[in-house]
């Protein structure tokens, strides 16, 4: 079957490096043309204008294919598991994959409708991915623990719980700030402070970012297993 085929694991762990990267990579462009805060700016804030606009589409584009496909492979991975020990219903294997994928979508969104070129589209995108992240997460934690003992072990349950409660009491904020944000400022001069610093936590989308990808890390190692 080809999600227990040798060297699967590298999907996951290629998708943590990927949308690492492109973070990395649009924040930096981004602080050295002058355009957001050096210290800690929102992420969609970091792919605004070009060029480093272009280089957050493209490679947040590719990062929701390999989320996607990384959802699909765990997805037949438990379906495979749940044959044999029957511990969850397949239709709920079926729905924690289908709000995953929603996620994904939200991904392209947030990806090719840029911040100030449809605000309301892209911020919409960007619920959608975080929220539909966030409820992922928590099924797999749930899923995870109706497999324990066989298919995971009691520590691995218990970091994907702390994972998906960290995750649930950041997506909080950041959809209450999401609420009152209509404006971004387009450009950031050094020694002003940024615009909507008063009301967006600093690194609330960033801290959910680095949870989905510590599940990830966390599940790649069980694709290797």
């Amino acid at each position: 079957m080809l999600c227990f085929m040798p060297g699967v694991a590298f999907v996951p762990a290629l998708l943590v490096c990927w949308s690492s990267a492109a973070f990395i990579i649009s924040y930096v462009i981004a602080v050295l043309g002058g355009h957001v805060p050096p210290l800690v700016p929102y992420i969609s804030d970091t792919g605004t204008k070009p060029p480093e606009s272009g280089v957050f589409g493209l490679m947040i584009n590719i990062s929701a294919f390999l989320g996607a496909a990384t959802m699909y492979i765990r997805y037949l991975i438990i379906e495979k598991q749940n044959e044999s020990s029957h511990f969850m219903s397949p239709s709920c294997n079926l729905i924690t994959l289908c709000i995953g994928l929603l996620g994904c979508f939200g991904m392209g969104i947030v990806a090719n409708f840029q911040e100030l070129s449809v605000p309301s589209v892209h911020d919409g995108g960007a619920l959608v991915a975080f929220g539909s992240g966030v409820v992922y997460i928590t099924l797999q934690s749930v899923i995870s623990f109706k497999s324990c003992p066989q298919w995971n072990s009691h520590c691995t349950c218990y970091i994907r719980m702390v994972i998906s409660t960290v995750s649930c009491v950041a997506v909080i904020p950041m959809i209450a700030c999401a609420a009152l944000i209509s404006i971004t400022k387009v450009d950031w001069i050094p020694g002003e402070k940024h615009l909507g610093s008063d009301i967006k936590p600093p690194g609330v989308n960033s801290r959910l970012s680095i949870n989905f990808n510590g599940l990830w890390i966390r599940i790649s190692e069980q694709f290797s297993s």
